[in-house]
């Protein structure tokens, strides 16, 4: 019989992207349940993976009760399946399932770390943020940062041992798939209907953001650098591909209706193949103020986009300042100005940072690498604490 793998995350979003692949590839090698919210989209992903799942219902936010009958319902599940391996992502999935598998005596209790809410917060609700965040770290047997700068914070926060963390190869919490996200699978009448269907003009500089539109990843600063280099340089174009949300860390009403109004800004809301807005697009604009290790800047990069990022962790490991993008200081209004003007001013430079762009993610990221450096970890695991 093969072992038992639970993987937890808050939402079945986090499990279709940002673990894209990943649990069809482990159930090759282990009894893979997938658990999340959202009990018809995490079927759904079941059925589409092949994976079972388990539903409990958690939120983003600080919900006390909700959370405590969460994990009531997984440690019942622990106990019951009795699996060897839990593997929480995101920290509301981290808290509700390290603690359920600790209680139910899960042996290997694995949390990956990607990316720090709480730096964006303050006063006692950063307090209470923190106390999570160091529980978590303390009941789970193994936490995994998923870079190198996230390793460094969560250190110099006194959250976890030096013991207990490691970063996975280069970084990342899947790597990319570099043959899904490849730039020659798009031809130039492809591109070009593309454009035409969004109403973007053909000879546009086309900046894209892709995420969330949130305060936090850096939208406010986007759009008014956009608006400034608009007015000096008439011939590009603003490409927001992500869903606004309204309730956590909403934009500024001044930024909302920019992006309504302005005619070279063009949103279309949450996108499951982001491949034909990044093959339309000529560079990546990415000034968030957290993140763990993104996605959006390696799959910008094997598309051949040189990026703009904030000197921030992770971002600052995929872009090498000069070679595949420039980086910024974040929350910088005058700095993103002055990149993006850049990059629309010097043809020839942000050709060779584009010449530039694919080799890294392929020589570093490869998807398919990564699953084989995690699954080693994982046997590595089972035989230092699982006993036959």
């Amino acid at each position: 019989m093969p072992r038992k793998l639970v993987r937890i995350t808050t939402i079945p979003l986090s499990l279709e992207k940002l673990l894209e692949g990943q649990l069809s590839f482990m159930s090759k090698y282990y009894e893979v349940t997938a658990v999340a919210a959202e009990k018809e989209r995490l079927k759904k992903y079941g059925r589409k993976n092949g994976v079972e799942t388990f539903w409990v219902e958690m939120t983003r936010a600080i919900t006390p009760v909700q959370d405590l009958k969460a994990v009531w319902k997984l440690y019942n599940f622990f106990k019951r399946e009795k699996p060897e391996i839990v593997h929480t992502h995101t920290p509301k999935a981290g808290i509700v399932g390290m603690l359920a598998a600790k209680m139910a005596g899960v042996p290997l209790r694995l949390h990956t770390v990607a990316g720090l809410p709480l730096m964006e917060t303050t006063g006692k609700k950063r307090k209470v943020l923190d106390q999570v965040e160091k529980f978590t770290y303390k009941l789970a047997t193994k936490v995994y940062p998923n870079s190198r700068g996230l390793r460094e914070i969560i250190l110099k926060e006194g959250f976890a041992k030096e013991s207990k963390l490691k970063v996975l190869g280069k970084g990342s919490s899947n790597g990319i798939d570099t043959k899904y996200f490849d730039p020659y699978q798009f031809e130039d009448t492809q591109k070009k209907n593309k454009r035409q269907s969004q109403g973007i003009p053909q000879e546009d500089f086309v900046f894209i953001f892709i995420g969330r539109l949130v305060s936090e990843k850096g939208i406010n600063e986007l759009v008014e650098s956009f608006r400034k280099l608009q007015r000096k340089h008439q011939n590009i174009s603003l490409l927001l591909v992500g869903p606004f949300e309204k309730e956590l860390d909403a934009l500024k009403e001044d930024t909302f209706k920019t992006i309504r109004d302005h005619e070279k800004i063009f949103t279309t809301g949450y996108q499951e193949d982001v491949r034909p807005y990044l093959a339309v697009s000529n560079a990546l604009a990415f000034p968030s103020y957290r993140e763990g290790f993104p996605n959006v800047v390696m799959q910008a990069g094997a598309m051949n986009l040189p990026a703009i990022v904030s000197d921030i962790n992770g971002c600052n490991e995929i872009i090498l300042e000069g070679v595949n993008g420039v980086i910024i200081p974040s929350k910088n209004v005058s700095a993103l100005l002055k990149a993006m003007e850049l990059f629309v001013e010097n043809k020839n430079y942000t050709e060779r940072l584009s010449a530039n762009a694919r080799e890294e993610i392929c020589k570093y990221y490869e998807r398919k690498e990564f699953w084989q450096i995690l699954l080693k970890e994982y046997k590595s695991l089972e035989q230092e604490f699982i006993k036959s």
